[in-house]
Formats: structure tokens, C-alpha cells, sequence
């Protein structure tokens, strides 16, 4: 079969492949454009897989990063359910899972991340879900339609999120986490005590300190405990000794870049296990570039290279490869944006991230549930948390970019709410 010739080959079915198309075409792209992705959905926003989608308040197409007539308008070959099974950077071809043969001239990868599976005794049990998907989010609502307790194992985003939206949605939801508070990793202990607080005031219950042992099935009568007694999640048994009901388990175990077709291809991976990427996000083959989750770059606001999972920083990667792949000299500039929205109890909002920080400074108070904590290392603004107080971001972002050695005058003004951060 001869090879089909388009000019740029985006792989991936998430949002950084879909703003990439977007701005091909709005910078000008006349060329042809395929995305190939294998999730069954168009391009969507992943976060309402555990706020409104996961409670049933919206449809399957609000979540959708353009309506479907959208891709025909912009003259965008959609190929759902298919993935790239190998890719040659040098002849500038790429085999699908179709059987298709495809020759480009500029390539995209975009192949994102898979959760982290436990293999624990009792992991097979029905009932236990992974959230990463749209289709993940059903199954969760479906599985817990007759559930009262849900246990959720994992205590950073998906594991507050969700225990949040299954609370609203009239279950009783309990954490099990290995960090001491929730959020603690990303936030630092205080903040992310006044999240777990926020949680276990609308009953969600929080076991920290903790990890997952194992899980039993259904006891059914004339039947021996265990493990294996019964094809459904019964218990979750933590490695504390605690013998948790559950009804039905989420586990929010974090992700792991999806490396293995750059690998294949002969692209070079980074420390933090993703695809390493120039500033431009070029890869170490010229002409094909990464984005998202899998994108270890040169970022110039970090000073060195990171890697980000998250949907914003892919978003904002599309955008940036788009405008390289055009020939432009374009840095990828823009800060990560993280939100958090925990039911309708509040919104966290984010800029940075500090991988690690030896100062942490509060403005406003966690007491008045309005406050916004900045983290730094070496007397620089390296991210900012804020609870209540979004106009803070600006002076975040510009100080992350900066990157001023903060004096003690400085630093004083950063709690001080009546200084004019404007002026720093």
C-alpha cells in the first residue's frame, strides 16, 4: 500500500494536538492537516472527567474542545480509535493502527500520559475504577449508582476532585493516602491542611499517614473472606490495618508519560523520563516536535528543562509547536496555570510549579479562607497557590519570569496586604 502524504501528522487526541491544528490553521497553514488519536471522543477537556461530567450535570459534548463540525470547517482529518504504531523520523513516515501508511512533513507527538496501575492482592475486583477518560467517568458513575461508601486511594487532584463530586452526589467518600494532609506534595503542609479540612467539613473522611494493603471482595454467604470471596470490591484494607467498606474504589496513583512510540522512534528521553525538547519544543529530530505530557523542555521561565502534566500546559504547548512547526523561533514562555475545583465548596488556583522551595510566604489568611502562598527557593518566586485572591497570579507570573533574588523588604511585601505588589 503506497503512502498517503499529508503535511503535518499531529499524534495524539488531547487538547495539545487539537489548539496545535487550531493555530495551524489560524497562522495560516493551508497544507493538510490528520490527527490521530485512539480515544473513541474528539479532543476534550479532561477536567470535567471528575467535576460536572462525573455528576452527570453536563453532556458528553460540552466537554468537547470544538464542536464536531468544527474539524470539517477547518479542513482537519479527525481519525479517532487509532493509534501510531511506529514512526521514522529520518524518511518522515508513521504506520497506524489502521494498517495506513502515512508520509509527513512536520510532526507533532502528543501521546500524553497512562495512569499508574497497582498491582495489589484483590486489584481484579470489580468495581475499581481508574479516572483518565470520559468513558472512565462513566463507568465511575454507573459503578457507583448503588454504592454508599466509595474509598478513593490517593490524596492529590483526582483523589479530591472526585471524592468532592461523589459526595455531592450522596455518597460517602473516604481518602487513604500515603502523604500526611491532602495536596500535600504540591502545596506544603499547611496548605494543604486547609483543603483537607475544607473536605472533611462536608464529611468526606481522610485517612493520611497511610497506604493500600490490599483489597477483599463481597463476603456472600457460605463463602470464606478474603481477596478473591466474591467478584466485587468489598473492603480496602490499608497497611495500617484499617478494613475500610467500600462499595467501589477510584485510584488516583498519578500518571506516567506515554514514551514508548519516541522511544521506538529513536528520540531522546530526559531525566524526568519524558521526550527532551528545545525551548521551540523541537525534539532531537528536527521537524518533529512534543507537547504535553510526554514534552521535557527548555523552559526559559523555569530556568531548565521541566516536564508538566497538565491539561493547560498542553494546551499551551499546541499553540507554541504550531507556530515552530511554521517556521517560526518561538520559546515556550507561558507559565503553567493549574485550578482545582473541589464541588461547589471553592476553587484552588495555581501558577508555577515548585518542584521543591525552602520559603513558603502567606498573604491573607488560611483562617479567613483567603489567601494566596508564595513558594520559594533561594530567595526566588518560583509558584504561587491562591484561595480566594486571582489577582495575585499577575504579580505571580511576572515575578516567575523575572526572576528576582527577593530582599527582605521584598519578601515582607509579598504577606503585607496593604503593600502594591505592583512596584516590586
Amino acid at each position: 500500500m503506497s503512502a498517503r502524504e499529508v503535511e503535518f501528522l499531529l499524534i495524539g487526541g488531547g487538547l495539545a494536538s487539537a489548539n496545535c491544528a487550531r493555530w495551524l490553521r489560524e497562522s495560516g497553514a493551508e497544507g493538510e492537516i490528520l490527527l490521530v488519536g485512539r480515544e473513541p471522543d474528539p479532543p476534550y477537556n479532561r477536567p470535567e472527567c471528575s467535576k460536572g461530567y462525573l455528576r452527570g450535570q453536563e453532556t458528553r459534548e460540552q466537554p468537547l474542545f470544538r464542536p464536531n463540525e468544527w474539524w470539517g470547517e477547518q479542513n482537519v482529518e479527525l481519525l479517532t480509535r487509532t493509534s501510531v504504531m511506529s514512526l521514522d523520523a529520518q524518511t518522515r513516515t508513521a504506520k497506524l493502527s489502521n494498517k495506513e501508511e502515512v508520509r509527513f512533513e512536520k510532526a507533532l507527538l502528543a501521546t500524553g500520559a497512562n495512569v499508574r496501575r497497582l498491582n495489589v492482592p484483590g486489584c481484579e475486583l470489580e468495581q475499581i475504577h481508574y479516572l483518565r477518560t470520559l468513558g472512565n467517568a462513566d463507568a465511575i458513575r454507573e459503578g457507583v449508582a448503588d454504592a454508599e461508601n466509595v474509598v478513593l486511594i490517593g490524596g492529590s487532584y483526582i483523589g479530591c476532585e472526585v471524592a468532592a463530586s461523589l459526595t455531592l452526589m450522596g455518597k460517602r467518600a473516604i481518602i487513604v493516602m500515603q502523604e500526611d494532609v491532602t495536596l500535600e506534595r504540591g502545596f506544603g503542609t499547611r496548605a494543604g491542611r486547609f483543603f483537607q479540612e475544607m473536605l472533611e467539613s462536608h464529611g468526606i473522611v481522610v485517612h493520611g499517614a497511610d497506604g493500600l494493603e490490599r483489597f477483599e471482595g463481597d463476603t456472600l454467604k457460605g463463602t470464606p473472606s478474603g481477596a478473591h470471596a466474591g467478584g466485587r470490591v468489598g473492603k480496602v484494607v490499608t497497611t495500617n490495618g484499617l478494613r475500610l467498606p467500600a462499595d467501589a474504589v477510584v485510584i488516583g496513583a498519578g500518571v506516567t508519560p506515554d514514551v514508548g512510540l519516541a522511544q521506538r522512534a529513536g528520540l531522546q528521553i530526559g531525566e524526568r523520563g519524558g521526550v527532551v525538547c528545545s525551548s521551540r519544543l523541537e525534539t532531537s529530530a528536527p521537524g518533529v516536535f512534543a507537547a504535553g505530557d510526554i514534552a521535557e523542555y527548555d523552559s526559559p521561565p523555569h530556568g531548565g528543562h521541566v516536564r508538566i502534566e497538565h491539561w493547560d500546559v498542553a494546551f499551551n504547548h499546541g499553540k507554541t509547536a504550531a507556530l515552530n512547526m511554521l517556521g517560526g523561533n518561538v520559546p515556550h514562555e507561558v507559565v503553567p496555570y493549574f485550578y482545582s475545583v473541589l464541588g461547589d465548596w471553592g476553587e484552588l488556583e495555581y501558577v508555577g510549579p515548585a518542584y521543591e522551595w525552602d520559603e513558603e510566604i502567606v498573604r491573607g489568611s488560611y483562617d479567613d479562607g483567603n489567601f494566596t502562598t508564595w513558594y520559594l527557593k533561594d530567595g526566588r518566586v518560583l509558584a504561587a497557590l491562591t484561595f480566594g485572591r486571582s489577582d495575585d497570579l499577575d504579580h505571580a507570573r511576572r515575578l516567575i519570569v523575572k526572576r528576582p533574588v527577593l530582599d527582605e523588604s521584598d519578601r515582607a511585601a509579598l504577606g503585607d496586604l496593604g503593600a502594591d505588589l505592583t512596584t516590586m
